[in-house]
């Protein structure tokens, strides 16, 4: 049995945050399975893949409130840089050779869903209001294509 499971009152129905926060929660059950088998080294890898992850999707979700003119996008960059070094103490909790798994698991979980629910659904009307402002397609001229281009670069 997954240690969370998503609920329905998490979607924003924006399909690329949904689909994000969908993985972070697979990654989140993935970290509590291999805790488990008790590899250190499985469990690292894990947590930096998550911590990578978890930075990428801030950074997709900033963009996308900066260029939907979100007035409260400095408040919600703070809320996510205060979370990243949270989760960077735990790193080098871990790495130190504490065991932080119950812990962490315990903070990712409720951290993520409240944030969720929370900060990101505030963002939700402003940042759907210039995806159809800009075109909702995902073509080459469409909001999601133009957003990934200037993330991630190249064609996507």
């Amino acid at each position: 049995m997954p240690y969370m499971v998503w609920q329905d009152d998490l979607n924003t129905n924006i399909k690329v945050i949904d689909n994000q926060h969908r993985r972070i929660v697979d990654m989140i059950n993935h970290l509590h399975d291999a805790m488990d088998s008790h590899d250190r080294q499985e469990l690292n890898d894990i947590l930096d893949e998550l911590v990578d992850y978890t930075l990428s999707h801030f950074t997709f979700e900033e963009s996308l409130m900066e260029d939907a003119g979100y007035e409260f996008t400095r408040a919600h960059k703070r809320v996510h840089e205060v979370f990243v070094k949270r989760v960077a103490e735990y790193q080098m909790r871990f790495r130190a050779g504490e065991d932080i798994g119950h812990e962490l698991l315990h903070t990712l979980s409720h951290w993520l869903f409240n944030h969720i629910r929370n900060d990101d659904k505030a963002i939700v009307d402003s940042v759907r209001r210039h995806m159809h402002e800009m075109g909702t397609d995902e073509h080459e001229g469409g909001w999601l294509a133009r957003s990934l281009r200037r993330f991630f670069g190249g064609r996507h």
